[in-house]
């Protein structure tokens, strides 16, 4: 494939303890040089997760994802003739994932970088490796899904998956990992908070549901790695229930001990 999600990036308050949760959990692992102060980075072989402190003026939350790309001028080049509203940024080559951060036309922020890139470090400068519980899908909301769907498959070439009838979504593929494009509409948050556009959620393939479940009780015996329960309270319900009906992706629906949503289906 031309593209590759090798990315995404969540903002914590707590973000050391965060990381040891992934690791527990999804059996993700670090790699590399400790940042002190800094990003935790695991990964599953394949995708790289960032964990970010949070820092003045910015969110707790699931804030952006990364594609790695065969030909980073390719992709400018693609921008300017099809897309020349939209720029970027150059990042600064202390970060071992990316060469420059732009956005979709509706304004979801992703970092961009090429394979052979000299700054490349810790997971990102590992050989792949092999583990049961990976990174199966992200999840976006948008106004514009139709609109993104083309954006993606034109400028990154992620190939278009085939829909239920019936389906709103889109689901295009780098071969391994899926982006999900989900539509965004402000009555889909009847009964609840406003479920705002952008980033949604995580998604997770495990070898086993009982296993991950064994895995969740035993490190709820720690309070700061506890998840965070779903569906509690009305508003929970409902909040738990659009989750549900919104991505058919998975089958088991949790979140981190932060809130971020996570979508976990059995391989």
């Amino acid at each position: 494939m031309f593209a590759k999600i090798n990315h995404v990036a969540i903002v914590s308050e707590g973000f050391v303890q965060l990381a040891r949760f992934y690791e527990d959990v999804f059996g993700m692992r670090t790699a590399g040089k400790p940042r002190p102060g800094r990003a935790v980075t695991v990964g599953d072989g394949h995708v790289g997760l960032n964990i970010n402190p949070r820092r003045e003026g910015r969110q707790a939350r699931l804030d952006h994802f990364g594609i790695e790309v065969a030909d980073v001028k390719a992709v400018l080049a693609r921008l300017k003739q099809h897309y020349p509203e939209i720029t970027w940024l150059e990042r600064p080559g202390t970060r071992p994932f990316a060469a420059l951060t732009t956005h979709d036309p509706a304004g979801n922020v992703f970092d961009l970088s090429q394979k052979d890139m000299a700054n490349r470090a810790g997971v990102y400068a590992e050989a792949e490796w092999r583990q049961d519980r990976t990174v199966s899908h992200v999840a976006i909301r948008t106004l514009r899904a139709d609109a993104l769907a083309e954006f993606y498959a034109e400028v990154f070439e992620l190939a278009p998956l085939n829909r239920a009838e019936g389906d709103p979504n889109h689901y295009l593929s780098d071969g391994r990992v899926t982006l999900e494009l989900i539509p965004w509409d402000v009555r889909s948050s009847a009964g609840t908070s406003i479920i705002m556009p952008g980033m949604d959620h995580l998604g997770f393939r495990v070898e086993s549901l009982a296993a991950l479940t064994r895995d969740l009780e035993a490190v709820s015996a720690n309070p700061q790695l506890r998840p965070m329960a779903l569906g509690i309270g009305k508003e929970g319900e409902a909040r738990l229930e659009t989750f549900r009906a919104t991505c058919s992706l998975g089958t088991f629906h949790m979140a981190d001990p932060d809130g971020v949503l996570i979508d976990v289906a059995e391989a």
